[in-house]
């Protein structure tokens, strides 16, 4: 425990709308598909079937509730200037990142490049084609996040597994148990280095925590995790999968050049992602050489990528004044209690703001520092607002097959998410 007195939690009035916003938010979350319900009730192309639709849309829910939080300080304070100067006084580097990261990952040439790398993976399993890759995906997939940055990985296995699988027919219990093992897999897939994980990168320089480091305490449990959580939902539906048809991308071939540039600005996104105007400038390019090589490009997922832009920029906006009763109460947590209470809290705010506050609790000890990350990287596949990369996720397969035509469910993610984080609670507290 620590020695220092508790903070006290005297919110203003303004952080209590806040947090009831955030609180109506949340909930919202949890009924998209009553809303997508409503809508199919009214006649197609009318204008309460258009709201409903709007309504159930998951990426718009917390820039909904941002805009209302906006109009009620503009009332409150008789001044849209007031409102302004709080929205500019945020930090909304992540949000476009993760815009920018999204657009140049969900290339052809990227995409195809992932998807050779899977393949041979899958090929040294003794495996059918369909069972190896699924394997092979979602274990070397996740902790290629480490590398090319958790949000890249997510776009390029959802844009896969979408084709190979959720497209395919495969059954309800399939398609959240897969989806909730890629959350959580990247969540924790991206713990290897000490930059690629959104939870990870808000407290590394803070405490000095290096690559090594993570790979000696966290890197190593997170491939462990990842691989046993594959192996056992593979082994559970190994029967489906192994009759799951093999779907090759239809997508015409890419001259080697052109995917070795496409790296080249991936890498370049990924080395500048703290810099938004400098990888604003990258993006400019970047869509240039796309507009000149159409041949071999797909549509670009812009409105997927902005979609999730917006659905993190809402989450800035009301996350950000939420201190008032998180701060406090990380305080007041042994290590156990801690990871535990990091664990089921980032299903209700965003792990990167979770550990982000840590960083302003001074004296917290080595032990502490370690159960709130690992808590908040751990809880972090439980709901679309857990980690940064799940709205990414849901914004490219909210419209699978698997998912009938009311897309994603947020309780059905929740409990395909529930054998893999369990996993990873054995992997990152238990044996720690």
């Amino acid at each position: 425990m620590l020695s220092e007195p508790v903070l006290p939690m005297n919110p203003t009035f303004l952080e209590i709308l806040a947090t009831t916003f955030f609180g109506l938010a949340v909930l919202h979350t949890f009924m998209v598909k009553r809303f997508a319900h409503w809508a199919h009730q009214h006649p197609k192309g009318s204008f309460k079937e258009t709201i409903l639709h709007f309504m159930a849309e998951t990426e718009v829910v917390f820039g909904i509730w941002a805009a209302a939080l906006f109009l009620a300080l503009a009332v409150m304070q008789k001044s849209v200037h007031a409102a302004i100067t709080y929205i500019e006084s945020l930090n909304f580097t992540e949000p476009k990142f993760v815009f920018i990261v999204m657009v140049v990952a969900a290339t052809r040439p990227v995409v195809q490049f992932a998807e050779k790398i899977i393949s041979a993976l899958a090929r040294l399993l003794p495996l059918k084609e369909s069972l190896a890759f699924y394997i092979s995906a979602l274990f070397a997939g996740p902790l290629l996040g480490s590398f090319i940055t958790e949000p890249a990985a997510m776009t390029l296995l959802a844009l896969m597994l979408k084709r190979r699988y959720f497209d395919q027919g495969i059954s309800r219990p399939l398609a959240y148990a897969t989806l909730g093992l890629l959350f959580v897999n990247i969540s924790i897939g991206g713990t290897l280095t000490n930059f690629a994980a959104p939870p990870v990168l808000m407290v590394a320089a803070k405490w000095e925590w290096s690559t090594p480091f993570m790979m000696q305490h966290f890197g190593w449990r997170a491939a462990l995790s990842c691989l046993v959580s594959t192996a056992l939902i593979a082994f559970a539906f190994r029967r489906e999968l192994l009759q799951v048809p093999v779907v090759h991308s239809k997508s015409g071939p890419v001259p080697v050049l052109l995917t070795v540039s496409h790296l080249c600005f991936l890498a370049l996104v990924v080395a500048f992602a703290h810099y938004p105007d400098v990888i604003l400038g990258i993006l400019m390019i970047f869509l240039g050489l796309v507009s000149a090589t159409q041949h071999y490009q797909d549509n670009l997922k812009l409105r997927e990528a902005l979609l999730v832009g917006f659905f993190l920029s809402g989450l800035v906006v009301l996350g950000s004044m939420q201190a008032w009763w998180l701060k406090p109460l990380l305080t007041r947590l042994d290590g156990a209690s801690l990871f535990f209470g990091a664990t089921g809290l980032t299903a209700i705010t965003d792990n990167a703001a979770l550990t982000y506050l840590g960083t302003l609790v001074e004296g917290l000890s080595d032990e502490l520092k370690y159960a709130l990350v690992a808590g908040a990287v751990t809880g972090g596949g439980l709901t679309v607002i857990a980690n940064a990369p799940n709205p990414a996720g849901v914004g490219i397969l909210h419209s699978a097959k698997a998912f009938g035509g009311e897309g994603i469910s947020p309780l059905g993610l929740l409990a395909g998410a529930l054998f893999p984080t369990f996993v990873a609670m054995v992997f990152f507290w238990f044996l720690h």
